[in-house]
């Protein structure tokens, strides 16, 4: 059986239409694509056109990508939001972006979990579990799909939920909606919450706590971004690939865990339309894997 390469790209721009970020994605060799299905600071967007959708859906089939492709959500969506008006309108934008991932073929939608807004964590995440149980309420288009909202763990600022693995667990716990929803694993936001993955032992003392938390076989996507600060933080700065507080050492450990072999892994990291830097990063990545993998 022929080696399979590693699942690596970045999240690339939509600008011009959801189709050229395919093109973009080529641009870098891409074997894993992230996107927005929306503007990301906006609520409501406009209807994707029917030409988009086709081409989007056909370009993904042609380079294989159609299981190695995820979304991010908007930021502005807060399952955890203390106002219930707020929350409503989060459930209802995120229920529409789910819609988006479907007629694109998406088959993943990073979510940040939200913030408690200084009303404790448990309550926060018991508000997560029942908004996306919302969401995926019978009465909803969305119930009867097969995209997954992928939680990812967060970096700790503020009062945001996500940043201890057990958060992550307990909404996998508390919401009836378990199987639709898995995890995306984002390496800086790992170490800025006090998760050594910059180093072997301590990466695999991290995947340890993960198995005794949520679990490996829930993390169905990866953002690969080193971190401008150290270990424990709490600050959410991306730095490019070997030139943050994660090092060589900590990707080489991830991208070698055999369990994640298949997993698509994305960078998120700064770049210029040149894309230079993206070129540059995953060429770091690649580095650390054996040839028939690159």
């Amino acid at each position: 059986m022929a080696v399979k390469r590693a699942r690596l790209g970045s999240h690339m721009s939509i600008a011009g239409g959801i189709p050229l970020a395919l093109e973009r994605a080529d641009r870098v060799d891409s074997t894993a694509l992230q996107v927005f299905v929306k503007s990301a600071r906006q609520w409501t967007p406009k209807p994707l056109p029917e030409d988009d959708i086709k081409a989007f859906r056909q370009g993904l089939e042609a380079r294989g990508l159609g299981p190695y492709v995820i979304a991010h959500a908007t930021y502005l969506i807060n399952l955890a939001s203390p106002d219930e008006a707020m929350r409503k309108r989060s459930i209802d934008a995120l229920a529409q972006e789910i819609e988006r991932c479907e007629l694109l073929g998406i088959p993943g939608l990073v979510l940040h979990p939200g913030s408690h807004m200084k009303d404790g964590e448990e309550v926060g995440l018991e508000r997560v579990a029942r908004s996306l149980d919302a969401i995926f309420a019978p009465k909803r288009r969305v119930r009867k799909g097969a995209v997954r909202v992928l939680l990812e763990n967060t970096a700790g600022q503020g009062t945001n939920l996500g940043h201890r693995f057990e958060h992550l667990q307990r909404i996998l716990e508390l919401a009836k909606s378990r199987e639709r929803l898995a995890v995306c694993f984002d390496t800086c936001h790992a170490l800025a919450a006090g998760y050594d993955v910059a180093t072997p032992s301590g990466y695999k003392a991290t995947m340890k706590e993960v198995e005794s938390t949520f679990g490996t076989e829930n993390i169905r996507a990866f953002h690969l971004n080193d971190s401008k600060h150290e270990l424990g933080s709490r600050r959410d700065r991306h730095e490019h690939i070997g030139d943050g507080h994660v090092g060589i050492e900590g990707f080489r450990a991830l991208l070698n865990d055999r369990r994640f072999h298949d997993v698509p892994m994305v960078l998120e990291t700064a770049k210029d339309e040149d894309l230079e830097d993206d070129r540059r990063n995953l060429a770091r990545l690649r580095a650390l894997l054996p040839k028939s993998r690159r």
